[in-house]
């Protein structure tokens, strides 16, 4: 192994480490992050790890923003800020299979499916941080009424802005550093949106939602109170993570078959 590789494994490895360090990754999370990173190193270079690292900086900054107006979140959602092994497969698994696959196998292809997928999960996650803050409560997609913010598969104005903005940011830079050309800039965009909107819509009607026993509040956590909190719609299997993987795959899958197509 040369030199420089050696130096790359090792760049990597120091960015999980300090990003465990600054809690915007759990440990668990920053071994996952090693392994997603060394497989977009394999499959696409530097330049895969320089579209994987905007994704996370600008995510974990808006985590960080306005926190203290984010903190009754922690009572719905099932996880916090500092992300699992879970929340990286869900958001950067499919890139990160694409990377191993395009070293395996090279084919243009999978630059559009890490682009599309990566765009996705940034759209969900700009969505999702900066939605919360909006002046108005979001509306569900399922009952068409007004709910609190942060609730999984409802949708505001600063929220769908924010997703075009993030899936627009990460598609523009793939353009930049891989040359896709016009065409697939906007696909990249326009499929990394539909992910999002996906994300939504998973997360209004499969998502798993539960309410406590001893305060009655409906949220993402299968614990609450210290007790179990009892399961009242949606797959009892399908977390959040589940519903961001899905949303990034299928995002990434609609991209090969436009590409098939064309």
């Amino acid at each position: 192994m040369e030199i420089d590789q050696f130096l790359i494994i090792g760049f990597i490895a120091v960015f999980a480490g300090t990003s465990a360090y600054f809690r915007l990754l759990k440990p668990s999370g920053a071994v996952a992050a090693f392994f997603t990173g060394i497989s977009l190193w394999a499959g696409f270079g530097f330049k895969g790890l320089v579209l994987l690292g905007l994704f996370f900086l600008t995510s974990s900054l808006l985590s960080r923003y306005k926190s203290n107006h984010k903190e009754q979140l922690g009572e719905l959602h099932e996880k916090g800020s500092a992300r699992d092994w879970a929340q990286v497969a869900a958001n950067g698994g499919t890139a990160a299979i694409a990377g191993l696959v395009n070293f395996l196998s090279p084919d243009p292809v999978w630059f559009y499916v890490l682009a599309i997928s990566l765009a996705s999960a940034n759209g969900d996650t700009w969505a999702s941080e900066l939605g919360v803050l909006s002046k108005r409560q979001p509306l569900s997609i399922k009952s068409f009424k007004r709910v609190p913010r942060g609730t999984s598969g409802a949708i505001s104005g600063v929220g769908t802005a924010a997703a075009a903005a993030g899936s627009l940011l990460i598609a523009l830079a793939a353009e930049y550093l891989f040359s896709l050309g016009a065409g697939w800039t906007l696909a990249v965009f326009l499929l990394g949106l539909t992910g999002t909107m996906l994300d939504t819509l998973l997360g209004a009607y499969l998502q798993a939602k539960f309410k406590c026993t001893s305060c009655n509040l409906l949220t993402e956590k299968p614990v609450h109170c210290s007790e179990p909190t009892d399961h009242v719609s949606g797959l009892f299997l399908m977390n959040n993570d589940a519903v961001n993987f899905l949303s990034c795959f299928t995002a990434a899958v609609g991209g090969m078959i436009l590409y098939v197509i064309i």
